[in-house]
């Protein structure tokens, strides 16, 4: 005879207390949360705290991406695997049975959440520092505090929340440009917001504005030998930062005492 009892209340009797309730995500806010993440065939989504599976499947027949689905009931797990199959994605798309907080999602270039608000603030540490520069993460309804999203879009009577992982820029940086033109910048960082100081052959110079998305960085100065303010694109690869496009194209920034 089956229980008259919902599955929380089942698993509370079994003393299996969840941090998040099961509440469905509708198949509208998936598709937005996925177009909103840019996910494509290269990818890998985790999704954190997958219940039935909806956002990893979807993630992979729609968008052609790889997909984990992260979940510690294991009945869900269960079920969202054979979901997977019926839908014909499961070479795509795997769930794991674990607990959020201890799961190692490094792998993920997209991660997708619908949790709350205090669980992400605890994750909040775990996605800034295990997660590579560039990686996007979505999240459905809940912020994350201070760390501001990079693009909030309203949907209906909730929210979808992006973030960008940031790479670490703080620190001061010099590089030379082909004329023997010195810089240097010392940046100050929290999360993505960046101000800064910048010198042109050890003199002072304004340096109007400092962008960081993910793991682009884009520096707006102003030299006096030129007509207006020059914008340089920057790649974060750890201790340097590489020029992209045709201003200073090739010219690498070193961090200044590691």
């Amino acid at each position: 005879m089956f229980s008259e009892l919902s599955i929380d209340d089942q698993l509370d009797e079994l003393g299996m207390n969840l941090d998040v309730p099961f509440v469905p995500t509708h198949e509208n806010i998936v598709k937005a949360m996925l177009e909103m993440a840019d996910v494509d065939a290269d990818d890998v989504l985790y999704d954190l705290g997958s219940g039935d599976g909806r956002i990893p499947v979807a993630a992979a027949l729609d968008h052609g991406a790889r997909a984990v689905g992260v979940e510690i009931d294991a009945g869900r797990v269960a079920l969202a695997q054979a979901y997977a199959t019926q839908m014909g994605v499961e070479q795509r798309v795997c769930f794991i049975q674990d607990d959020l907080f201890e799961v190692d999602f490094a792998p993920a270039s997209v991660v997708t959440m619908y949790l709350l608000h205090t669980v992400n603030l605890e994750l909040r540490p775990r996605l800034l520092s295990e997660l590579r520069p560039g990686t996007r993460i979505v999240s459905h309804a809940f912020d994350m505090g201070d760390w501001k999203p990079d693009r909030k879009r309203s949907f209906r009577s909730d929210a979808l929340f992006l973030w960008i992982v940031p790479a670490p820029v703080a620190g001061h940086w010099h590089w030379q440009s082909a004329d023997g033109t010195r810089y240097r910048v010392e940046l100050e960082q929290r999360y993505q917001q960046l101000k800064g100081e910048l010198w042109i052959n050890d003199q002072p110079a304004e340096l109007h504005n400092a962008l960081l998305w993910g793991d682009l960085l884009e520096l707006v100065i102003h030299d006096e030998q030129s007509y207006g303010p020059e914008s340089i694109v920057m790649h974060w690869r750890g201790d340097e930062l590489v020029v992209v496009g045709e201003y200073l194209k090739g010219v690498v920034a070193r961090r200044v005492g590691g």
